[in-house]
């Protein structure tokens, strides 16, 4: 989608120095700029480059305000944010033709809404609801009752559950499953067999949640599994049953959540966490890559950098690390 740089300018919030004239069509890096692309930097050192890249213009800080360009600038206070929503304007698909493929199944109880696209070999269960501007990708299975809010996006064999729901803008990519039973056992004292805990619970995805390729997240066993606004969720990652995760939370990948546990809200997560059942990670925690929570603990600290296993305040970390180093040296 072409754009002048001067309407681009004006959705965006910034400031445009320069002709505004100029058309920009695709956002790109600098060593890959094309002469209708837009770049970003977010500090003067890059500056020269992207002037001398074939760019059309660039989103730069107000270090750049002052200087005399070869290109329109859009100056932003938080360039990198300004390029992650150009790119959603520039890449806007509105008025293709979106249609329901001839191979899909809906049955004649589904409820969908205006402007869906649903690919081929998608199956979607009795009863079940999908948003105005809902895109739902080949091979994709929906359960009964299960309800996709507006302008979601399901990629290409998304499995959903019954009775899962889903808000608006919810992005679901390749593979997931969303809603599938979860991971709990009784033991039989007597002969040392495991039966399953009933998994009858439903799972909740607010509006505005991203969940990366190949992830997975249970339902409720007995109640729900509830994941808030605005949480991003990236590939391979699982969720436990229960598990109730906050707004505005980021789980990188082969990160894994454990029934029960509570995240609560801007609670970012490093890869390969591990967090036991029943853990409770206070608000504005920052879990860093490869640290384990054990079972029913409390991680507490807005904004503090917690790391190892069991996790603590990352400082103490490295305290106990060089403590460790000297002693091994004085052995």
């Amino acid at each position: 989608m072409t754009q002048k740089v001067g309407v681009l300018g004006e959705q965006l919030g910034c400031r445009v120095l320069g002709d505004p004239s100029i058309a920009v069509a695709q956002v790109a890096s600098i060593t890959s700029a094309t002469t209708e692309s837009l770049v970003f930097i977010d500090d003067l050192k890059n500056l020269e480059d992207a002037l001398a890249s074939p760019a059309a213009a660039v989103i730069a800080g107000e270090f750049a305000a002052h200087i005399a360009a070869t290109k329109p600038l859009l100056i932003s206070s938080h360039p990198r944010l300004t390029f992650a929503r150009a790119a959603k304007l520039l890449h806007h698909t509105g008025g293709q033709t979106r249609v329901i493929h001839s191979s899909a199944i809906v049955p004649a109880s589904a409820r969908v809404g205006k402007d869906v696209a649903i690919g081929p070999r998608a199956v979607l269960g009795e009863d079940v609801g999908v948003g105005d501007g809902t895109t739902i990708g080949a091979g994709c299975a929906l359960g009964d009752a299960v309800e996709v809010g507006a302008h979601c996006r399901l990629d290409a064999n998304v499995t959903i559950y019954a009775g899962t729901i889903l808000g608006d803008r919810v992005v679901v990519q390749a593979g997931a499953v969303l809603g599938s039973e979860g991971f709990g056992y009784v033991r039989d004292a007597v002969t040392g067999h495991y039966e399953q805990f009933p998994q009858v619970g439903r799972l909740i995805i607010e509006d505005d949640v991203e969940i990366g390729a190949n992830s997975t997240v249970d339902r409720g066993a007995l109640d729900e599994t509830r994941i808030r606004r605005g949480t991003k969720i990236d590939n391979l990652v699982h969720v436990g049953h229960n598990v109730q995760v906050g707004q505005d939370v980021v789980i990188a990948a082969q990160t894994g959540l454990s029934g029960s546990v509570v995240v609560e809200d801007n609670v970012i997560i490093g890869g390969q966490v591990g967090i036991g059942d029943h853990a409770h990670i206070e608000a504005g925690a920052i879990l860093g890559a490869q640290s384990g929570v054990l079972s029913k603990k409390i991680v507490r600290g807005t904004g503090v950098v917690f790391w190892g296993t069991p996790a603590r305040p990352i400082q103490e970390y490295l305290k106990q690390l060089a403590f460790l180093s000297r002693s091994t040296k004085n052995a």
